[in-house]
């Protein structure tokens, strides 16, 4: 049975056999905790409760545990968003926001927020992991968000805006939330309310894509 994203994400209770998950929920929290240089195998095998030759049962080295990681937690939430792009009936903004709020829950909400940071930090040194993340996640992150605009703009709900460029735009406030939080935020007490900064940033990104005619109808 593949490992479900909870299991990844959330807590786990130790036995004395860890399954994958328990790994991988293991190597999360110390990725984000001390890097992914500064992690041993060992580390990981000894926060999960099991031994060393116990890990290597399942992964061969800290980059499979890393990609594991990746496939197990974060690519399943961009599959579904892929299928929620496909199926959603409402406007572009809805799916914008639907978008936005459920990245947030099943990800910004959980341990996997860390690995933005993370690899902001360890992609220059690791630059064949970086290649892979940004293939597994950023790619196909941008595809959602890319045809939400699209989607949009097509409609005529949205304005014409440079699609490629808006994608970073609206990304960028997102991962600085994450980035703060796992950064100044841990070490100095200075925390954001994030559903009141999530609101906030899809109200200020709508008011830069609605387009003019839509505003004038939706004023009536």
């Amino acid at each position: 049975m593949v490992p479900t994203l909870e299991a990844v994400a959330q807590p786990r209770q130790r036995r004395k056999e860890a399954r994958p998950a328990e790994l991988m929920a293991a190597a999360l929290e110390l990725f984000v905790e001390k890097g992914f240089a500064a992690t041993r195998l060992e580390d990981v095998a000894a926060r999960a409760g099991v031994s060393k030759g116990t890990l290597y049962l399942y992964f061969d080295s800290k980059e499979a545990l890393f990609k594991a990681v990746i496939q197990e937690g974060i690519v399943p939430i961009l599959e579904e968003g892929a299928g929620l792009v496909d199926s959603f009936e409402g406007s572009a903004a809805d799916l914008l926001r639907t978008l936005i709020g459920e990245w947030w829950q099943r990800m910004g909400n959980t341990p996997l927020a860390g690995v933005p940071k993370l690899m902001i930090s360890e992609a220059g040194n690791f630059p064949e992991l970086a290649t892979y993340y940004n293939d597994a996640v950023i790619v196909r992150g941008r595809d959602l968000m890319r045809r939400t605009l699209q989607r949009g703009i097509a409609s005529g709900e949205f304005r014409a805006v440079d699609v490629e460029t808006a994608i970073d735009v609206i990304f960028a406030p997102v991962l600085m939330l994450l980035i703060w939080r796992y950064s100044l935020g841990a070490c100095c007490g200075i925390a954001h309310d994030p559903q009141a900064y999530l609101n906030t940033h899809f109200d200020l990104t709508l008011g830069g894509l609605v387009a003019p005619t839509t505003r004038t109808r939706a004023a009536r």
